[in-house]
């Protein structure tokens, strides 16, 4: 029968990360008390290690401040491409503007 693949919230990932870089526990320690895969749990170490020295991830950041920093940096996304829209209707509207004074 197959295995039905599990889902894990960010915050359970961060504190799974955080048995092995806080807590001292070794990453075959915190599997077996977790029952969850190593390379899973190494994965989500790594991210947690790379996000902690300041690399933004491109997945779903695990960490609270990254996790800030993602929402702002979509956030900005979306008004710049608010920004130039609004510049075309505007320049789209000055020369229907100009072409009606002629």
């Amino acid at each position: 029968m197959k295995r039905q693949r599990r889902v894990f919230t960010t915050n359970f990932k961060n504190e799974a990360a955080s048995l092995v870089l806080d807590q001292g526990y070794s990453i075959q320690e915190a599997c077996r008390s977790l029952d969850v895969g190593r390379s899973a749990l190494g994965r989500w170490v790594d991210q947690v290690k790379s996000e902690r020295g300041g690399f933004t991830p491109t997945a779903k950041a695990m960490t609270d401040d990254k996790r800030r920093i993602q929402e702002l940096e979509a956030q900005v996304r979306r008004l710049e491409q608010e920004k130039r829209i609004l510049k075309k209707a505007t320049a789209l509207l000055m020369s229907d503007e100009f072409n009606r004074t002629d």
